[in-house]
């Protein structure tokens, strides 16, 4: 079972040197991904008048976030597994793939990743500000716990079945392509309904920087419980736990 494989670590391994580049690669990958993503929408904004509520400002956020996860992931899957994403890191952890205490330093440097890249963005824009994450008229917190739940078992469960899987072969080279897809997809199934968060330092970031914290806890709430679901189901039912060997974190 994957619980029993759930390994803390020790506080020394924080200051070892590959779980600092590690971290730094985390840091930048989301970085490049918080900054593109949520630029994106500014820009559109700026050329519609606040129209990044359409359709059409919907399929382009869609777009971007998928482009910028795909490379985002590229780029640190060879350092840290290109997780980019603090509920990906507690899917690994729950599948017994990274410890706690690494699994914080991937967490510490999301999340300042991702405060960077609005604070940049506000700098850049002459003092506009990313909108926090909100949730639609009609919706309540509960209708979306569940849309992040789902969606984000969705993001994770890809995760596992073309980067963590031992078994998957060449389907390997194509996993950032995978992950990059199924969020835009998601992101068109539920971004207007609670913006599609999927993951809990994109949602970080703009709240800080906004100081916006309305259902805040939604965004943590449902991607961890998504993500943990998609982590047990897969090693419970897809990894041979007799063949199963602990990954090193560049491997997810």
């Amino acid at each position: 079972m994957p619980i029993s494989r759930i390994a803390i670590g020790s506080p020394a391994e924080i200051g070892q040197a590959d779980a600092l580049k590690a971290g730094l690669a985390e840091f930048i990958s989301v970085l490049i991904f918080v900054f593109a993503g949520e630029g994106s929408g500014m820009a559109f904004n700026k050329l519609t008048n606040d129209g990044s509520t359409t359709p059409a400002g919907l399929v382009a956020a869609a777009l971007a976030h998928g482009f910028a996860l795909f490379v985002a992931v590229s780029v640190g899957a060879n350092i840290s597994g290109g997780h980019v994403n603090p509920a990906v890191t507690f899917g690994a952890f729950v599948g017994g793939h990274i410890t706690l205490a690494r699994s914080f330093v991937y967490w510490v440097s999301q999340l300042l990743g991702s405060v960077v890249a609005c604070l940049l963005l506000k700098f850049a824009t002459g003092g506009l500000t990313t909108s926090a994450f909100s949730l639609s008229s009609g919706v309540t917190v509960w209708n979306a716990v569940v849309f992040e739940i789902v969606m984000t078992f969705g993001l994770v469960y890809t995760v596992y079945a073309t980067a963590v899987d031992p078994k998957k072969g060449n389907i390997g080279i194509v996993a950032p392509l995978a992950i990059g897809f199924i969020v835009g997809a998601n992101i068109l199934a539920g971004g207007a309904f609670d913006g599609a968060s999927m993951n809990p330092a994109v949602s970080f970031g703009p709240a800080v920087v906004s100081w916006s914290w309305d259902s805040h806890w939604v965004y943590w709430l449902g991607p961890f419980l998504g993500a943990g679901i998609a982590a047990v189901v897969y090693e419970v039912f897809f990894i041979n736990p007799s063949t199963h060997e602990q990954l090193p974190t560049t491997d997810y």
